[in-house]
């Protein structure tokens, strides 16, 4: 049984009286250790112990709450701080809230019910952090040292190599490969071989976000900002802090929104949307895109400025059909654990699926090898996977009057030719086709579109 870990709690009050009802109140729970204190310089001294939860008089002997929430803030940025006060001040509750408090509250009758609600609110949301984190422990065994990115080839060792080198600083890194050769794997094993291994990854699929909403996704808004826009919403950036932001498909990002996150990068905070207040943040950067960035910066598509400020170490992944007898590692790979997740005896490769899987191409790369070996596994009638078990593609399905597919189908599949022919740029085929970008946004979001 996981021992329960106690949520220690830090009532920091002069007045001796109240300071002993929140000291009872909150101690009603035997799962919290509460400790008072009489100034800030009391509390302060003790931060190493690490409070989960801080309730903070506003006006104490020896500081103002401002400075005493400052202080706490820089070093404790994970601790939640209570302001109460017995002063109903408007000015000074905002001042304090936008400094970083949990929530202010003015000493009255129900004071004592309302903190014990909020305490249970943040008791719970760190509980589910340190659930997170223990998680995050687990998957980063995944993505250990070349657990994530399987492979013999020179060309894999090679990738090994820079991600090891990646993850000792806090460089950026612009990954660069076909669709379906694993950059969100690299990102990944970048972050969980670093020092911000416990800190929150966030991945973006550029790709998939409608131009419009791309602002209010990276950057977050406040309530009102625009319709919809029905209460305050962090952006990405902000929840990456402390930890790594993967930024996928790169180039699609449109120009205008390439000088926003320039600046954003530079300046190391962020300004949600429709609102005034910068906020601060600290992420490690990863990027990746299957297009040359160097020449859409020389077609005009891509900022320079913004292409030196992301280059940073560039790793480039090999597409699977230049890795030799990698293939038959990961389809072994693919196999057994398709087996063991689903309570399968484990099948074996014939010859002939082996010289089979040799010769194809593989388009898709890993992702479809990966596809094509569960799939296979389930067809195989007995232990073996024969050539006739994989479901290998010659090409692209047929379309028009004579096809068998559905009018839906077939839409997607004039879609996703043009996408291929097009290298993902999604304007173009809107423009082309005379459909609606957002249409295609949505059609990748449901995966019924696959950007090549």
């Amino acid at each position: 049984m996981t021992p329960i870990i106690p949520f220690k709690i830090f009532v920091v009050e002069d007045n001796e009286w109240y300071g002993e009802l929140l000291l009872h109140r909150l101690g009603q729970n035997p799962n919290h250790s509460v400790h008072r204190f009489a100034t800030a310089r009391a509390c302060l001294d003790q931060l190493g112990e690490q409070p989960d939860f801080i309730t903070l008089d506003y006006s104490l002997p020896d500081a103002k709450g401002e400075m005493v929430l400052r202080q706490i803030r820089e070093r404790l940025p994970g601790t939640e701080v209570l302001v109460i006060s017995g002063q109903e001040d408007v000015s000074t509750a905002v001042s304090m809230l936008r400094q970083g408090a949990y929530d202010y509250l003015v000493k009255d009758e129900n004071t004592l019910d309302r903190l014990w609600n909020i305490v249970g609110k943040v008791e719970q949301q760190a509980r589910l952090r340190r659930e997170n984190n223990q998680l995050r422990q687990q998957i980063g065994v995944r993505y250990g040292p070349g657990q994530a990115i399987l492979g013999e080839h020179s060309s894999i060792q090679l990738v090994h190599t820079l991600i090891a080198k990646a993850a000792r600083t806090a460089i950026t890194v612009s990954v660069s490969g076909e669709t379906g050769t694993g950059k969100e794997l690299v990102a990944k094993a970048i972050h969980f071989q670093s020092s911000r291994a416990g800190q929150p990854f966030v991945a973006v699929n550029m790709a998939a976000i409608p131009h419009e909403l791309v602002e209010s996704e990276l950057f977050g808004h406040e309530k009102g900002a625009f319709t919809g826009a029905v209460a305050r919403r962090m952006g990405r950036l902000e929840e990456a802090n402390g930890g790594t932001l993967f930024l996928d498909e790169i180039a699609d990002l449109d120009l205008s929104l390439q000088a926003k996150l320039l600046r954003v990068l530079q300046e190391r905070e962020v300004t949600r949307v429709g609102g005034s207040q910068h906020v601060p943040f600290d992420v490690r950067l990863v990027v990746a895109t299957h297009r040359d960035l160097l020449a859409e910066v020389q077609a005009g598509r891509f900022r320079e400025d913004l292409y030196y400020r992301l280059l940073g170490l560039p790793i480039a992944l090999p597409p699977l059909r230049q890795r030799g007898t990698d293939v038959l590692l990961l389809a072994e790979v693919f196999v057994r654990d398709f087996c063991s997740l689903n309570n399968l005896p484990l099948r074996q490769l014939t010859d002939c699926a082996r010289e089979r899987l040799r010769e194809h191409s593989f388009p898709g790369n890993v992702r479809e090898l990966k596809a094509v070996m569960e799939l296979a596994t389930v067809l195989a009638d007995g232990e073996l996977i024969d050539a006739d078990d994989l479901p290998l593609r010659a090409g692209r399905a047929a379309v028009g009057p004579g096809s068998a597919l559905s009018l839906r189908e077939q839409t997607t599949a004039i879609v996703q030719n043009c996408l291929d022919e097009m290298a993902g740029d999604v304007l173009a085929v809107a423009a082309k086709l005379r459909i609606g970008k957002s249409t295609i946004y949505r059609m990748i979001q449901q995966q019924e579109l696959h950007l090549a």
